[in-house]
């Protein structure tokens, strides 16, 4: 599956979650490795997370994107937010450089 495609399934799963903001980053270009692996970081805001710890936001994304996880996605970074909290800070933050396999030497 390409990766454009992967990004297009995320949102669409991701939609029952009914954001008020959803951005999903390809960050696949920023990491070693075969070109197969894809990497992914999402930034969402919904109301579904109100009332939620962070770990179980994480929990209820990864259930939804379970097939993705255990195919085509090999990383996924996960800003996940209350519109309040979306509100009080829109910060998204830069991810780091990968420094395994080819990039570290």
């Amino acid at each position: 599956m390409s990766q454009e495609r992967t990004a297009q399934l995320i949102e669409q799963k991701l939609s029952m979650l009914e954001p008020k903001f959803l951005r999903i980053d390809n960050e696949s270009h920023m990491h070693s490795g075969p070109a197969t692996d894809s990497h992914f970081k999402v930034t969402l805001v919904s109301s579904a997370f109100d009332g939620v710890r962070t770990v179980a936001r994480h929990q209820k994304v990864y259930g939804i994107l379970s097939d993705e996880l255990a195919g085509p996605v090999h990383a996924l970074s996960l800003h996940l937010h209350t519109p309040e909290e979306w509100q009080t800070d829109s910060t998204i933050p830069d991810s780091p450089a990968c420094m395994g396999g080819s990039k570290h030497d």
